[in-house]
């Protein structure tokens, strides 16, 4: 059983704790520079907190989960641990923007890297994280760090050139359905639901609506036309949405968010 580590417990790094606690919860290594967050994670997962310099010392899988303004300062305060060792780790680093070549630089070559991009809802086993590695990232290598996250949701191998068009559309896309689903919600309440309920069944529905499309293999159109009959109630409000431009607004959503990542 490899030994994880991760540096960093915020918003994403403690989400993909929780989902690597599912399958690795007695090898855990928590360091955060608030001690005090990995301690409250600890106590919900199970790991051992220490610091940045024993992850970097001791674990087999590095996951550094700090804001990209600082990854060049963690692993440059961390290169003696690193040189100490006589099998480096593999560092995983889900810093957005910092690719795989400048992580090499700052490492010296040291690691392997596998870099990736995820979203929120791994903590909950349902999210996405797509990844991609080095030249010098072994086959073994590779597939210890998909059994450390496949309890975290969908994992996709992706080139590292889309990683931006890819995080527009999966990364902030939450954002963007929890609008959808607030707005549904809104709609129920002016209906006469009571708002608690209104949430539960909106929520429900987007779940289970992309569950169906994922398990049977099925384009968005397929759920539109099976759920709308003639004359019904579903095209007149599918009519309702195209009048109001969702489909031309979730686009330049996802284009927007693109350009913020240049």
């Amino acid at each position: 059983m490899p030994v994880v580590g991760f540096i960093g417990t915020g918003s994403m790094g403690g989400a993909l704790a929780r989902a690597a606690a599912k399958v690795e919860a007695n090898s855990l290594l928590l360091a955060n520079r608030h001690p005090e967050k990995a301690q409250s994670l600890a106590a919900q997962i199970g790991g051992s907190v220490v610091s940045n310099a024993e992850v970097l010392r001791r674990a087999d899988y590095v996951f550094l989960g700090v804001k990209p303004k600082m990854v060049a300062g963690v692993l440059r305060t961390g290169l003696p641990a690193l040189k100490e060792r006589s099998e480096p780790p593999v560092l995983v680093s889900m810093a957005a923007g910092v690719e795989i070549e400048t992580l090499r630089e700052l490492t010296e070559n040291r690691c392997p890297i596998v870099r990736i991009l995820p979203n929120i809802p791994v903590s909950v086993g349902a999210g996405v994280t797509f990844y991609t590695g080095s030249e010098d990232l072994t086959e073994q290598q590779l597939e210890g760090f998909l059994q450390i996250l496949h309890c975290s949701g969908e994992l996709v191998a992706m080139e590292e050139e889309l990683f931006d068009a890819g995080s527009a559309v999966a990364g902030c896309g939450g954002a963007f359905v929890s609008l959808f689903i607030e707005g549904l919600a809104d709609g129920g309440l002016a209906c006469g639901l009571p708002r608690k309920q209104a949430y539960v069944l909106a929520e429900q529905m987007v779940y289970g609506a992309a569950k169906w499309l994922l398990e049977n293999g099925a384009l968005p159109t397929e759920l539109k036309d099976a759920t709308c009959s003639p004359g019904g109630t579903t095209i007149r409000g599918v009519r309702a949405l195209e009048q109001g431009g969702l489909r031309s607004a979730a686009m330049e959503a996802v284009i927007a968010a693109y350009g913020g990542l240049d």
